[in-house]
């Protein structure tokens, strides 16, 4: 067996929350603290221990998280190699709104005949386990690095990384601990290592993970696929499905059934089914759903329409009993839907402001939203205006829509129960494929974004990390 490739940490994502008790170590995994003097796991600024953080330094506190993280990983997998991960806290890139909260990643891959699929790359862990010794002793299989400056001015002011470990995080700060179990996810093999741009393969082999890669327009798995196929695949939203055994068994007892979408039923020119991005706020979205007219919210000179503030009498007008068009942009999408509804609206469609697709959902939580709403892509809006006949005085828009969800397959999965991976349009560079789509309900700890109702379980019937991972041979 041959060592390859070093593949660096490529993937960012932001998510959040917890709660869970350590397990005895079915793998060993250890902490190799790569930082400098006063820095990272060694800064030595006083803190008082929280939620169930003992630490009294704020170094201590980072170390503690970090073998909190590896002992649940230790519990959920097994092999007879121990796990060593290179770590650090350094300054990585952020503005006062957005942050790079850290990433992780395999350090090495390999190829080598006697693993089970031949010629296919495996990360450097799970290769380890299923040889049975360590390929390259003493070097480190991951390498994980966090942001040391989250919180302070200038990036993502006021939202530190939250240091317990009882998933009780204050309001505005960012749960380190689930961040950690989703980068270390990632390291211990939930990614691809072909080009998502290209869909060029290392040295021409593919990934295990390619392996279980289906795109159902293409029908063929990624494997079997062209440079060119495969970079269209990775923009083809909500096309692209995992089709290990191990995820699709166990979909049905995480998801929930009910695919978001938006129907249109009148006028003609825009009949049909759109893709949506459901609300974390506000009721769930239901089958047959709700059906209305839609009034367009138009406070802005360029002819959208924000609903940043309240609405005044001419837009409230438009959206009264019906279900108000509003645009994204420069305010959250909870005061959004919250002033639509303060003027008498029954539902709301946000407009993205950006091309691509598929829609993301809505983020945010205000229990004062009663109204169900969901997100469309900049085309599917810009159509749906289009189609409006709307004025303050019409007592019709023309533009009839439903609400809904398709109650025949799971959310986040395919007609076959095949969960669905992250392929949106554009490519989103270290997120795109080696994550869950979006559209997932429950959410899932690998989707590439921040939700409320992660847990720190990596099972069903909370996740599908660890049956991923034992599709690839975990």
């Amino acid at each position: 067996m041959t060592a390859n490739s070093r593949i660096t940490s490529a993937v960012a994502a932001v998510v959040a929350t917890l709660a869970c008790s350590v397990a005895t170590a079915a793998v060993q995994i250890n902490i190799l603290n790569v930082d400098g003097p006063v820095e990272g796991f060694n800064d030595p600024t006083p803190v008082a221990p929280v939620g169930g953080n003992p630490g009294t330094t704020l170094g201590e506190q980072r170390l503690y998280a970090f073998a909190y993280v590896a002992n649940i990983w230790g519990a959920n997998l097994t092999s007879a190699v121990p796990i060593l991960v290179q770590a650090a806290f350094n300054p990585l890139a952020c503005t006062s709104t957005g942050a790079v909260l850290g990433s992780a990643g395999a350090t090495q891959i390999f190829y080598d005949d006697s693993l089970p699929k031949a010629d296919t790359w495996y990360p450097f862990a799970l290769a380890n386990k299923i040889v049975g010794f360590d390929i390259i002793p003493g070097f480190p299989q991951l390498a994980a690095q966090f942001n040391s400056n989250l919180g302070n001015p200038g990036c993502l002011d006021g939202s530190p990384f939250y240091l317990g470990v009882d998933n009780n995080v204050p309001a505005g700060q960012v749960n380190l601990v689930t961040t950690l179990l989703h980068e270390f996810g990632h390291g211990l093999g939930f990614q691809t290592f072909t080009s998502t741009a290209t869909g060029a393969q290392v040295l021409d082999v593919p990934s295990i993970w390619d392996h279980y890669l289906y795109d159902n327009s293409f029908g063929k798995p990624w494997v079997q696929m062209t440079n060119a196929e495969r970079a269209a695949s990775a923009i083809n939203p909500r096309q692209l499905v995992w089709a290990g055994s191990n995820v699709t068994t166990a979909a049905p007892t995480v998801l929930s059934l009910g695919t978001p979408e938006l129907t249109v039923l009148a006028p003609a020119g825009v009949q049909g089914t759109y893709l949506a991005g459901a609300a974390s706020f506000g009721p769930l979205l239901s089958d047959p759903g709700l059906t209305r007219q839609a009034g367009q919210v138009v406070d802005q000179p360029n002819g959208t329409g924000l609903a940043c503030a309240p609405l005044d009498a001419t837009n409230a007008r438009r959206v009264k009993q019906r279900i108000a068009i509003v645009d994204r942009g420069v305010c959250g999408f909870t005061v959004k839907v919250k002033n639509a509804q303060d003027a008498g609206a029954v539902g709301v469609i946000v407009v993205d402001n950006a091309a691509g697709g598929p829609p993301a959902g809505l983020g945010g939580a205000d229990p004062a939203v009663t109204i169900p709403a969901i997100r469309v892509t900049l085309a599917d809006g810009n159509k749906l205006k289009a189609a409006l006949n709307d004025t303050p005085s019409n007592r019709s828009t023309g533009l009839v829509v439903r609400l809904g969800t398709d109650t025949s397959q799971l959310a986040g999965a395919d007609a076959l129960d095949r969960v669905m991976m992250y392929s949106p349009n554009p490519r989103v560079a270290g997120s795109s494929v080696s994550h869950y789509d979006t559209s997932a309900f429950r959410n899932l700890l690998m989707e590439p974004s921040i939700n409320s109702d992660l847990t720190q379980s990596l099972l069903p019937p909370e996740d599908l990390t660890v049956p991923l991972l034992k599709d690839i041979g975990w």
